[in-house]
Formats: structure tokens, C-alpha cells, sequence
């Protein structure tokens, strides 16, 4: 079975690719999901965030409450990585549990969808890495205008992640996402068609 990475930079339209591979049939592991999935109610990932950081970041419903949480961890990289702790190993166990259940069905191509591939050193999990692209400015641009973010918030964001030279010399296949759509569909079906042939020689 190959296991590829499927990253991106934040705003550089890495979802939109994960959207297209999951439509080829390409079986998907979302770390967002995953990430949503271990912090939910009940288990030991939120009320440990709940014990470091108190009920200012619960919702009402017992929840986490992702936004009060992002204003504290995005100002002070102590306690992001105090956040990081905490859920990246959960995370973890749930995407090892994923890709052992794709083996188990025969699946020949697993793509795992994981924002902070470079950033949380899980470059060693995957055969092959796909990284989606985009231009600083741009992605500045789609975060204040798609996510109603300052220019300061959106910076900061950028900021807490690998600049994109450092990604693009450590990655396999490189889409760049400063086009049309359309554009960026082409590109997808192209490493799409290229992981699906490694995965049949593999």
C-alpha cells in the first residue's frame, strides 16, 4: 500500500485538492477530522485542554470552543505547543487505527490529508508527499477576505508555519494554486493519475 502526504500551507487550497482526490475514489484520511474527533466531548484530549486553559474555552454545550482556543495558542508558540502536546499523539493513534483499516480492506492508495506534515516531523510516516502552493500574498489575501481575518491575524497565521521554499524543496509533487479552479483541477487529475501508477508498481 502507498501512503502519500497530502499538504499545504494554510489558504494555499489544499482542501479544494483533498475534495478531488476523495471524488476519484482515492481512499482519504482527513487530519482535520481527526483533530476534530479527539477533542471531542468526552474524551481525555479536551478535558485536558479544559484543565490547562479553564472553561473560557468550552462552548456553552460542553464543546470546545475552536476560536477562544486559536486566540490563545496563535499569540504565544509556548502555548501552542502546549495545545500541540496535548492533541497531536491522539491524533496520531486515530490516523494509525485509519491506515491500518485501509490495509486491512486492500486499499493500494491511501492519502493522508495533514496540514503540519513538516511542522510536526511526520515526514516519516509517508512514501511520497504532495504539496499545494500558493503565493504568500495570495494566501494573505484569501484568509482576510474567505475567513474575515485581519491583516495582523492573517500574518500571524502564515507565520506559525514553514515559509513555502522550505516545503517545496522537501516535497514529491508540487500543485500550484495561484490559478482558476479549473486550473487547479488539471493539475490535481495530473498527481492524482502519477500517484495512482506508483501505486500499482509499488
Amino acid at each position: 500500500m502507498l501512503v502519500i502526504g497530502l499538504t499545504g500551507n494554510i489558504a494555499a487550497g489544499k482542501t479544494s485538492v483533498a475534495r478531488h482526490f476523495a471524488a476519484w475514489g482515492v481512499t482519504l484520511i482527513d487530519a482535520d477530522r481527526l483533530a476534530r474527533d479527539a477533542v471531542a466531548p468526552g474524551t481525555p484530549a479536551l478535558h485536558a485542554i479544559s484543565a490547562r486553559w479553564g472553561d473560557a474555552v468550552l462552548a456553552a454545550n460542553g464543546s470546545l470552543d475552536r476560536a477562544a482556543l486559536r486566540r490563545i495558542v496563535f499569540a504565544d508558540p509556548g502555548e501552542r505547543a502546549a495545545l500541540d502536546a496535548i492533541v497531536h499523539p491522539e491524533v496520531g493513534r486515530l490516523r494509525s487505527a485509519a491506515v491500518a483499516e485501509a490495509a486491512g480492506r486492500g486499499d493500494r492508495l491511501v492519502v493522508c490529508d495533514i496540514p503540519l506534515l513538516f511542522e510536526a516531523g511526520l515526514t516519516g510516516l509517508v512514501d511520497g508527499i504532495v504539496l499545494v502552493d500558493a503565493p504568500h500574498a495570495l494566501r494573505r489575501e484569501r484568509l482576510m477576505r474567505d475567513r474575515g481575518l485581519s491583516h495582523a491575524d492573517a500574518e500571524a497565521m502564515i507565520a506559525g508555519q514553514w515559509p513555502s521554499a522550505r516545503k517545496r524543496a522537501a516535497a514529491d509533487w508540487i500543485i500550484d494554486n495561484s490559478g482558476t479552479p479549473a486550473e487547479l483541477e488539471v493539475q490535481a487529475r495530473a498527481v492524482f493519475n502519477a500517484l495512482q501508477a506508483r501505486a500499482v508498481s509499488a
